[in-house]
């Protein structure tokens, strides 16, 4: 299982790929960076998509607490772990923001941020190969 450093790498083969990082969305801190940053600040970029990630998350309309929310065999409601939100996407004239959310078996506070190239990347591509990547990351 990748940690930190071998997921970025990963993200980082993606074509199209200018800049990634691993953000802790209630802090803002980055655990990690490559490549380029947007506004040429790993920290600043930091912060600034954490402030979108932790928005998205705490919004009750992308809740899962929803009526028809499924049901557990014993007839509990059934309890979801890690935020309510799988990924959020910010498209610009240049290229694609991916904040890609990781459970973690602590607090699921952390999202992989891809930067992406609107003319080389491939967008569907991308969201599925982070969403694979997450997955794997171990976050020690």
């Amino acid at each position: 299982m990748p940690g930190i450093d071998e997921c970025l790498l990963d993200v980082m083969r993606l074509p199209g790929a200018r800049g990634a990082a691993v953000v802790d969305w209630t802090s803002g801190l980055a655990l990690g960076t490559i490549g380029d940053a947007p506004n040429g600040d790993h920290e600043a970029t930091a912060a600034e998509t954490a402030e979108v990630a932790r928005m998205a998350v705490e919004q009750p309309a992308f809740s899962l607490g929803l009526p028809d929310a499924p049901t557990a065999p014993d007839g509990a409601a059934a309890a979801s772990a890690g935020p309510p939100v799988e990924d959020v996407i910010v498209t610009t004239r240049a290229g694609y923001h991916i904040l890609r959310f990781v459970e973690t078996d602590f607090d699921s506070s952390v999202f992989v941020h891809l930067w992406l190239d609107r003319a080389e990347g491939n967008l569907a591509l991308a969201r599925i190969r982070l969403g694979e990547m997450a997955e794997r990351l171990v976050l020690a």
